[in-house]
């Protein structure tokens, strides 16, 4: 059997440690006993805390670890869970976690995070130079802590060398299907999947992120053109206009909202339109061809590309995936 060690800490995501034990726990069981074969089970699964401690999560929920993690010796899996709390202060409160962390990777195990979970991994150093991913609300916050790593926030699962990473609070079962079809194979990840009644796989987190416009730079007249954008996004909008409604130079005015936004005028404004869009869709009022046109494009085909660009689906499939 693989033993998989589920590190428990105060202010985590009680769902993103019990969900994860019962799918590592049920694999080879739950299928197999539906299906009146023999049942075989696979992983030895444990909660783990500094000193045994019980494991206070968030929404006031407890849990009994099983081990101190300073008593597990040797681990095929080390898996972080979602933060619930403030990533900042469950940093500062579980310093004593990193050690271990560094311990279990230095030895071999493979290192899994979910979510913000990530924070963890970052600030043990073992993300330094590699692909992961966070939940894409936290995706700012990390990347000023922790500049060295290669953030790819619109992965909803990153793996490199035998650390994984996955975003979303709710992402455990994606990555927990992942690691089971790792150790057990295709067959064992896809009947875990069909007796849990969940997909195997569900693509990429940008689908799920709303824009983030960066606002709190310090230049009066960008942020003058950025409201604008956003409100007269439907418009034809050309860069020379824009330029002159805040009387700056063409060059002037693109190199000082690049430097302002981290992002081209052209950018900003397809985004600002792409989330104008995902609203349309969500509320199913209009065909994708009128929403096209409502956020100021001529071409459904073209505004297909750019919409998949940023979210991974096509508007139809957003808007079978989210209209209420």
């Amino acid at each position: 059997m693989f033993k998989v060690t589920i590190l428990g800490f105060d202010q985590a995501y009680a769902s993103a440690i019990t969900g994860v034990l019962d799918i590592f726990g049920l694999a080879g069981i739950t299928w197999q006993r539906m299906q009146g074969q023999p049942i075989k089970p696979l992983f030895d699964v444990q909660i783990a805390s500094i000193g045994g401690r019980n494991v206070k999560c968030i929404n006031q929920l407890e849990l009994n670890a099983h081990v101190a993690i300073e008593s597990v010796s040797k681990t095929d899996l080390l898996l972080i869970p979602t933060i619930g709390g403030d990533p900042l202060e469950v940093l500062k409160n579980n310093v004593a976690l990193l050690p271990h962390i560094r311990r279990h990777y230095a030895h071999g195990a493979d290192i899994a995070s979910n979510c913000s979970g990530a924070f963890l991994l970052a600030q043990a150093g073992i993300l330094d130079k590699r692909m992961a991913t966070t939940h894409w609300g936290y995706a700012e916050l990390f990347g000023k802590l922790y500049p060295q790593v290669n953030l790819m926030i619109d992965r909803l699962i990153t793996e490199q060398d035998n650390i994984f990473c996955s975003g979303g609070g709710m992402a455990w079962f994606d990555l927990a299907l992942l690691l089971i079809e790792r150790y057990a194979g295709h067959d064992i990840a896809t009947t875990t999947a069909k007796a849990h009644v969940i997909d195997l796989s569900r693509g990429e987190q940008s689908a799920y992120a709303s824009l983030r416009t960066k606002k709190y730079h310090q230049d009066a007249e960008i942020l003058t053109v950025q409201q604008w954008l956003e409100e007269n996004y439907a418009q034809k909008v050309f860069i020379e206009s824009l330029a002159a409604t805040v009387n700056l130079t063409q060059r002037t005015f693109v190199r000082r909202f690049k430097r302002a936004t981290d992002q081209s005028p052209l950018s900003y404004l397809q985004g600002v339109r792409v989330e104008a869009a995902k609203k349309h869709l969500e509320s199913a009022t209009h065909s994708v061809e009128r929403i096209v046109s409502l956020v100021g494009y001529d071409d459904l085909s073209s505004f297909t590309r750019l919409f998949k660009k940023h979210t991974g689906l096509s508007p139809s499939q957003y808007a079978k995936k989210f209209s209420r």
